[in-house]
């Protein structure tokens, strides 16, 4: 993880400095020293500031930088969350950088917190999706986290999930289902499976072939009691698909065990934060 936090850093500076910041060079001594103030602009969540302090770091390691509270509490407007210290010329440099993955990880993990907060009275679990942006998986899933949501797969590697194409291509759930049993026999797999459902027809084949997870995708709330019924404690339940704030409350009463919500990384509203900088003196 760390090598990874690293690499991305690396790319997100390397393509926003490439052969130096010509402004800052040209206005700013390195001798010149300064203070920046983490400035929370509309009440969130906040989350990235450890990445933010390693963009600074890597961008000059005598760089101080102090977060004032911990990832993934919450803020309100007028809030300072950390200080950074050092070369003007550095803080400058990095600013961008450092607030790009500190506003798209806070705006991930104030959605989040959202939909957690609605449903917080019942059993169900919110989930994040793969729709994130390529490179930075693991950024936006740290950002679900950090908002009271929970992970699902991190990729194709990690679960066996027989969605619809699967199913026009092997035939029938029931193929699809052998063929990943077959592989984990092949493979001494342990992965758990789970298939996407789209009408209570699906939902029995589905149950029969005895798997771990069941998607109720795209059901109605009235479908989705009669799936939760149907399946009785056999195998978890994920709701999937046009979730939103509005109705995530009534999705989670019908007694699904998680909900799915491609929105958290793929629609991201990035909190507003600015970096105040002055001279140190």
């Amino acid at each position: 993880m760390e090598s990874y936090i690293e690499e991305i850093i690396r790319q997100a500076l390397d393509e926003d400095i490439q052969s130096g910041d010509v402004t800052t060079q040209a206005i700013i001594s390195d001798e010149v020293l300064g203070r920046g103030k983490f400035l929370i602009k509309a009440d969130g969540v906040i989350a990235g500031l450890n990445i933010a302090k390693k963009v600074f770091e890597m961008v000059d390691e005598k760089i101080e930088f102090k977060n004032l509270i911990r990832d993934g509490e919450k803020v309100k407007i007028g809030d300072v969350v950390a200080v950074v210290e050092g070369k003007a010329s550095t803080i400058l440099t990095a600013e961008r950088t450092a607030l790009n993955f500190l506003q798209r990880m806070s705006g991930i993990a104030t959605l989040t917190n959202g939909f957690a907060e609605r449903i917080k009275h019942t059993k169900a679990k919110i989930l994040d999706t793969r729709k994130t942006v390529p490179g930075l998986r693991l950024v936006d899933k740290e950002a679900v986290l950090l908002g009271g949501g929970q992970n699902h797969r991190i990729g194709l590697f990690d679960m066996f999930v027989i969605k619809d194409n699967h199913i026009e291509i092997a035939g029938s759930i029931t193929n699809a289902v052998n063929a990943c049993r077959k592989f984990q026999q092949m493979k001494d797999s342990n992965l758990k499976i789970e298939v996407e459902t789209k009408n209570l027809d699906e939902v029995k084949e589905a149950l029969a072939c005895n798997v771990d997870i069941i998607m109720l995708d795209n059901f109605n709330t009235e479908m989705m009691k009669k799936a939760v019924i149907l399946i009785n404690g056999k195998c978890l339940v994920e709701a999937s698909g046009n979730i939103n704030l509005n109705n995530v409350k009534e999705v989670a009463e019908t007694g699904v065990d998680f909900i799915s919500v491609g929105a958290l990384t793929h629609s991201v509203k990035a909190l507003d934060i600015s970096l105040e900088v002055e001279l140190r003196k």
